[in-house]
């Protein structure tokens, strides 16, 4: 399969918005582009679903993608408690099964050219006793995308992560910098450092949005980004 698996520094440094803006990029370059979250916690119980747990960053990657496909295909573990999902996955009395997230991940490939797939939590995070989300890139083979919230304390962090994942063998494609943090000191001097430090193209340089998601599209570096996909 062909596409790039998503990944991000931490918690909440803006990895729905980039893949989001990444689908919408490569849409408008003529792509047709599904969009996973193979693991969530905090989701909602959908009624209409038949009680199965929903995730509302899953729903959006399912409604910008190309082709539409079953809920559970985008998000196959979905757990309620805005946790750990290793915790989450442990309470509800699952195990998550890479076998089966691969399955899924073919299907939707199937549908399209290209398949973003977004992790959860940061790069390390545990999703079981022998599984972590750094073990999914390799799974599904994809290279890897990193997003850098912008803010105070990026720079060890996003220095670590891109040493982690070179460290386990996966291709760095490129990283995303994503402004979290308002009026962010010395941001261009951080930008800079990162840029010279980070053995991977920067592919879009995203700010502060008011209404964040796919309107990133605008902010790629589109040649950079279809020859990340090569």
């Amino acid at each position: 399969m062909k596409g790039f698996f998503v990944t991000g520094i931490d918690t909440g440094c803006g990895k729905t918005e980039v893949s989001l803006g990444l689908i919408q990029a490569l849409r408008q370059a003529g792509c047709r582009v599904q969009g996973m979250k193979p693991v969530a916690s905090g989701c909602v119980t959908a009624a209409a679903a038949g009680g199965y747990p929903r995730n509302a960053d899953a729903e959006r990657l399912l409604e910008q993608s190309s082709r539409p496909a079953p809920y559970d295909w985008v998000n196959p573990y979905a757990f309620l408690p805005p946790i750990a999902p290793h915790i989450a996955a442990r309470e509800a009395g699952v195990s998550i099964d890479p076998d089966r997230i691969r399955a899924r991940a073919q299907a939707l490939a199937g549908l399209g050219d290209l398949l973003i797939v977004e992790g959860v939590g940061g790069w390390r995070v545990p999703l079981g006793p022998d599984l972590a989300v750094c073990d999914l890139p390799g799974l599904l083979g994809l290279p890897v995308i990193l997003v850098v919230g912008l803010r105070l304390g990026c720079l060890n962090h996003a220095l670590l992560t891109a040493e982690s994942i070179l460290a386990r063998g996966c291709h760095l494609a490129g990283w995303v910098a994503n402004q979290i943090e308002p009026g962010m000191p010395r941001r261009e001097e951080n930008l800079a450092t990162l840029s010279s430090l980070l053995p991977a193209p920067l592919l879009g340089d995203i700010p502060r949005l008011e209404a964040p998601g796919p309107s990133a599209a605008s902010f790629f570096d589109l040649e950079a980004l279809i020859r990340a996909c090569r």
